[in-house]
């Protein structure tokens, strides 16, 4: 094939046409992300087909069941009535409170799902069991390990229940027991399974979301007893099997006599054959017209190489016989679920495709990417969302606001992913034919559109080879997209907003005259409401400053106004602390104050500057969560009133929300803070290996810097609104480190006014020279 031929064949090649792009699925990371190329146009017919491969879950080959009619239920399986209780109040007794309960679902009966019971064994515990655990305990709610003896190590992370005795029937009879007395109450399924069973999670939980509660079910694998009733079935315990609550409340009164009357050697026929004698129900494969699916492993098996439907759609393997396998096998059913997975969006966006043309709009309702919301459309032009231009080397939208800064980091890795991404499904698009090198990133623009993900907009210069070996340069734009995955609620502890609040106060001399304009602000909303908070002053003295205290104390005008606050409450004591140093380094003194309180207690780090009022004091008693996560607001800080008002003087009036137009939050100051001493202390630990190397580390560092390099909690840094502060200009220490200064300096710099008065502000005072 000549290059020109080639070249011809490429502009032919249209991915996307004018009405309706046409997109190539590709893998960003650990997310979807889609690929449009914009080649030339053309008009290029694809098929569409609207027959989809039946992917369901619960679907049946020819020799199994399937679901034909929804309506369609098995006897006893009728809908869940639910029965009102009404509330009656007997006149004859004492009227109580009543006491709600903390959570909606507790109050309404309303119960979690599955629990996951794994029988295993001391010998086994660490081994197969920890393989279990790694693999798909973490995909369902709660997952237990029972087991007769004690391991001299418990793996680490894993809810193990030890019943004292080895022997598997007993094992499972304590088992069954223990479920149905701490749990029976709280689940509507128990699956229960050996350790050497391969579970399919995702599988088994939709399994459980398709049955209806409230009926007696024993489902797994049915087996038949030795010598036993031919219609008579227990439930293999290899393959695992699911027992229902109403079964589990049922069963509980015959267990004693089961233990003592049916002999057995294997504990899940022992279990069956309660259940058949006392409940007459039967172990089956098929409930409500869905198979439990399962998969005999055989032995020297390779699961890469397993390719059946059965073993594809199982939702537990046997047997497993190390952790090595359970591993293998775990990777196979990944792979296979993400391949369902993305067969699943090809389809929906076939689908969407054909049906666009059905909309008023037309195929061009159908946005790029198919299935994505459609870009952000701004009302105004204070809502349009700026490019980012970026190469291969820089960046030319820094955070610092330098108009070039070096491409590192993250957004380094971005980049890289993005054009390797780009043309490896070029490659895959137009192989044989046609095969890319890349040569050079011409230019890059990326922005985050908050309705769909991150755009990029790439200029490749691509080398193109044919079959024969013919190159040529080209230059093209593709079009790539990260989408926004599924909204994770991350799992937070539970506080409550009636903690008390240690409030910390350092003060030096410089900073004394604002300390009236605090202390006002903390009587009026802290001591006039009795809120539950308490106020420490920590008095920073130089040692100058220090020697004449005798004589002359700087700080008797904040001591004398700290004592008229306790005479005016009288239930009232503000402590404080003297503290002599010549670099007041924020550690050094939360080391002192940390020193003086309970671990318990709840830390918030303030400045003369700040404003304290309910509405934080209550943020910073639920966002800062004890041995879970800190807080460090971004408070809001108004611009000088001497260059926002140069004609005029703002309104004594002016309410806090008009005053919020007139400054800019912070981001350069990490003097606020709240956290818990245990926190603090537990990071201060750590850190003390690394101060017998460095003594010079405490003036370094600050407290934000503690718990972002010597702390695994959740550092939470957000903007503040309720915590304002006025104007001031802070004097900057040099003593400290470089970077503490440096954004001191900062804080100072773009603090001053908006660009808009400082840009009116240098005009006229150029006009003002000119003449």
């Amino acid at each position: 094939m000549s290059m020109g031929s080639a070249m011809r064949l490429l502009s032919g090649l249209a991915l996307f046409r004018p009405a309706l792009p046409l997109i190539l699925g590709l893998s960003l990371g650990c997310s979807l992300s889609l690929l449009m190329v914009s080649w030339t146009q053309g008009d290029i017919e694809e098929p569409c087909s609207d027959e989809l491969v039946n992917t369901a879950l619960f679907g049946s080959s020819e020799n199994e069941h399937s679901l034909k009619d929804n309506n369609a239920a098995a006897p006893g399986s009728e809908d869940f009535q639910p029965r009102i209780v009404p509330y009656h109040r007997d006149p004859n007794k004492l009227h109580k409170k009543i006491f709600r309960t903390r959570y909606i679902h507790t109050e309404l009966g309303i119960r979690e799902r599955l629990l996951v019971g794994i029988l295993t064994s001391r010998a086994m515990l660490n081994t197969l069991a920890v393989a279990i655990n790694r693999t798909v305990a973490h995909h369902f709610h709660r997952t237990f390990f029972f087991t007769g003896l004690r391991s001299p190590k418990v793996p680490h992370g894993m809810q193990v229940v030890v019943h004292g005795d080895d022997r598997p029937v007993w094992l499972m009879y304590e088992t069954i027991r223990y479920i149905h007395q701490h749990f029976g109450s709280d689940y509507d399924w128990f699956y229960l399974a050996q350790d050497d069973t391969y579970t399919q999670a995702g599988r088994l939980n939709e399994l459980v979301s398709h049955l209806s509660i409230g009926q007696d079910l024993y489902l797994g694998r049915a087996e038949e007893f030795i010598g036993g009733d031919e219609h008579s079935r227990y439930c293999h315990g290899g393959y695992g099997y699911i027992i229902s609550r109403s079964l589990l409340a049922r069963l509980q009164p015959h267990l004693d006599t089961c233990r003592n009357d049916i002999l057995s050697v294997r504990p899940d026929e022992w279990l069956g054959r309660c259940i058949i004698d006392f409940l007459g129900f039967s172990c089956v494969e098929v409930h409500q017209e869905m198979q439990y699916r399962y998969f005999e492993l055989g032995k020297n098996s390779d699961p890469e190489r397993e390719d059946s439907p059965e073993f594809k759609n199982a939702f537990t393997v046997h047997p497993v016989a190390d952790p090595t396998l359970m591993y293998r096998l775990h990777k196979r059913f990944s792979e296979i679920e993400l391949e369902r997975t993305y067969l699943q969006i090809k389809q929906l966006q076939v689908q969407i495709s054909n049906l666009s043309s059905l909309t008023p709009e037309g195929k061009l309702g159908a946005t790029w990417p198919i299935g994505i919301n459609p870009p952000f459309r701004p009302k105004t032009r204070f809502e349009v969302i700026n490019w980012d231009y970026f190469t291969e080397d820089h960046l030319f939208s820094c955070i610092d606001g330098a108009p070039k800064c070096e491409l590192r980091g993250a957004d380094r890795a971005d980049v890289i992913d993005v054009v390797e991404t780009a043309l490896e499904r070029l490659n895959q698009r137009y192989q044989p034919l046609l095969r890319f090198r890349k040569q050079r990133l011409l230019n890059g623009y990326r922005r985050f559109d908050p309705t769909r993900g991150m755009e990029y907009t790439l200029d490749l210069v691509l080398e193109a080879y044919t079959q024969k070996g013919h190159s040529h340069i080209i230059s093209k734009r593709v079009e790539l997209l990260r989408p926004l995955s599924s909204i994770e609620i991350i799992p937070m502890p539970y506080v409550t907003e009636a903690t008390k609040v240690q409030v910390i106060l350092p003060v030096i001399a410089q900073d004394q005259d604002y300390v009236g304009n605090f202390l006002d602000m903390y009587v009026m909303n802290a001591l006039d409401t009795h809120d539950n908070v308490v106020l420490t002053f920590l008095f920073i003295y130089d040692p100058f400053d220090a020697q004449r205290v005798s004589q002359n104390d700087v700080f008797s005008g904040v001591k004398s106004m700290i004592s008229e606050v306790e005479k005016r409450y009288a239930d009232i004591k503000i402590p404080w602390i003297s503290v002599k140093t010549e670099v007041p380094s924020q550690v050094k003194l939360m080391d002192i104050i940390s020193k003086k309180h309970p671990v318990d207690t709840l830390f918030f780090v303030a400045s003369v500057w700040t404003e304290v009022n309910t509405d934080f004091l209550n943020r910073c008693r639920m966002n800062a969560i004890s041995n879970w996560q800190v807080f460090f607001p971004i408070h809001f800080q108004e611009y000088n009133p001497a260059i926002m008002y140069r004609d005029q003087q703002p309104s004594a009036a002016t309410s806090s929300s008009e005053s919020l137009r007139d400054g800019h939050f912070d981001r350069n100051v990490f003097d606020e803070a709240c956290f818990y001493n245990a926190d603090y202390m537990t990071a201060r630990t750590k850190m003390a290996a690394d101060l017998l190397d460095n003594d010079e580390m405490l003036e370094s560092m600050d407290v934000y810097d503690i718990f972002v390099r010597y702390s695994g909690l959740h550092v939470f840094r957000a903007v503040e609104p309720a915590l304002m502060q006025k104007y001031v200009r802070r004097a900057c220490n040099p003593r400290f480190s470089e970077d503490i200064y440096h954004r001191c300096v900062l804080s100072n710099l773009e603090g001053l006014a908006s660009r808009t008065h400082l840009g009116s502000a240098l005009f006229e005072q150029e006009q003002a020279n000119s003449t």
